[in-house]
């Protein structure tokens, strides 16, 4: 993180011929937008004084209490490397504020940071890395994205098998151009499917570098002729992009989920912390996996976890500890997927471990095998139960679920619940292709 001041930032806008500046903030639904000033506009903004209509924007407010006012993050800017070198742009991430100078509480970016503040009255600091998945389709003639690729690249594939690897290495080029520590890209198991991982950090500055991340993607792709998304599951048959989460605690510099006399080198807060996400983890689906389309990737057989357990080893639990140990040491959650909003699902994720740490919640016992081969009155004998199976599952789990409403806030949980069940009517009331050739010459 950059400890700019005011000064720092008007003497580097000068400096580097910078001529706008993209004010950025997310929706609720975790979708990035902007407003752009010029240059000399600069003392305005950073003044606080520039407005929008928080009418315009999906889950923020009503018509009659419109307008907004954009706070800028001074440590969030940054010049995007893919835009011209004179007269750059650069952005800055904003909060959101109300005009009597109150935070908005629609702002999932002040959602996150009320649970960062929380977490540190408390005495931890809560570390995160993402390892964000995506998929590298080709556009048509028209430049509009399709779900075809000319690549049968699979898990690890170098090029030429890996049709997307110069657009990959373009992407972290930008990626470190803007800050972010990248650890490692590949290709996924899918063909044209890619990860991009990059270095853990503070929640806060994870879930901003997130959404750089999605841009970069989308905007490198294009220059590539591909279209870039982040859709969960866009095709049939093959595995779908999940946005695994990587979470420790740390308290005076120490990784306090570490403990070396444990047979799993986990500490008591470790396991507390596990025995919250599992408690909460249903109530937080609607969160973490928030499209009718997630629940096509949350199926047996593609890799990604269904069932709610935790292991060591094992890759078709929900949460698994992987290797390292040490300082090292760190819950992977793996439900998550990358259509989400990340301020939004990491302050559930950081808050229901909390709970579990508060509350001294013990998890079951770990498993240690496939949960896929197990028969159901298996998995009934040990207790474990599954994610839900649709998006409305997960809303009711939501509904149920008090403590994740907290978390988000009465009025993110209204609006959000009623964009989630207005979605999925749609969805109810479509009629697909797959029904047509299932159905309409057999009935």
């Amino acid at each position: 993180m950059k400890n700019y001041t005011r000064d720092d930032i008007v003497r580097l806008v000068e400096e580097e011929d910078v001529e706008f500046i993209r004010l950025q903030f997310t929706d609720m639904l975790g979708n990035l937008k902007n407003i752009a000033v010029t240059a000399n506009q600069l003392e305005k903004a950073l003044d606080n004084k520039c407005m929008f209509d928080g009418s315009a924007i999906a889950g923020f407010v009503g018509i009659e209490e419109a307008d907004m006012f954009l706070h800028p993050d001074l440590s969030t800017l940054e010049i995007f490397p893919w835009r011209p070198q004179q007269g750059k742009v650069a952005r800055m991430i904003c909060d959101i504020y109300r005009p009597d100078g109150n935070p908005f509480e629609g702002d999932p970016r002040q959602v996150l940071k009320r649970a960062v503040r929380e977490a540190q009255d408390m005495g931890y600091t809560f570390e995160v890395g993402p390892e964000c998945e995506f998929f590298l389709f080709n556009t048509d003639e028209n430049a509009m994205p399709t779900t075809q690729t000319r690549e049968q690249a699979g898990y690890f594939d170098i090029g030429p098998l890996d049709g997307g690897e110069n657009a990959r290495r373009e992407i972290v080029m930008a990626l470190e151009d803007m800050g972010l520590i990248i650890e490692a890209s590949h290709h996924e198991m899918a063909p044209a499917q890619h990860e991009v991982d990059f270095r853990y950090d503070e929640a806060l500055v994870t879930a901003d570098n997130i959404m750089t991340f999605r841009l970069a993607v989308r905007t490198i792709a294009r220059r590539h002729g591909l279209h870039a998304t982040f859709m969960p599951k866009p095709k049939y048959g093959v595995n779908g992009s999940g946005m695994h989460i990587n979470m420790s605690l740390h308290r005076d510099g120490r990784n306090i989920f570490q403990d070396e006399s444990d047979p799993n080198g986990l500490s008591r807060e470790a396991y507390y912390f596990i025995g919250g996400i599992m408690k909460h983890i249903k109530g937080m689906a609607a969160v973490t996996n928030p499209l009718v389309n997630s629940y096509k990737r949350l199926v047996p057989g593609y890799a990604a976890p269904v069932y709610i357990a935790w292991s060591d080893i094992n890759r078709s639990s929900l949460i698994r500890i992987p290797a390292g140990g040490g300082n090292g040491t760190r819950i992977e959650l793996r439900s998550p997927d990358p259509s989400a909003n990340p301020y939004l699902t990491l302050a559930v994720c950081l808050k229901a471990g909390l709970d579990g740490i508060a509350g001294k919640v013990q998890p079951p016992a770990k498993v240690d095998f496939n949960i896929f081969t197990m028969r159901e009155d298996e998995r009934s004998k040990m207790n474990i139960e599954s994610l839900p199976g649709t998006l409305i599952d997960a809303v009711e789990e939501l509904k149920k679920d008090t403590f994740i409403q907290d978390v988000l806030g009465e009025h993110i949980t209204r609006n959000y619940i009623a964009a989630k069940e207005e979605e999925w009517q749609k969805y109810r009331a479509y009629v697909s292709e797959w029904e047509l050739q299932e159905y309409l010459y057999r009935y």
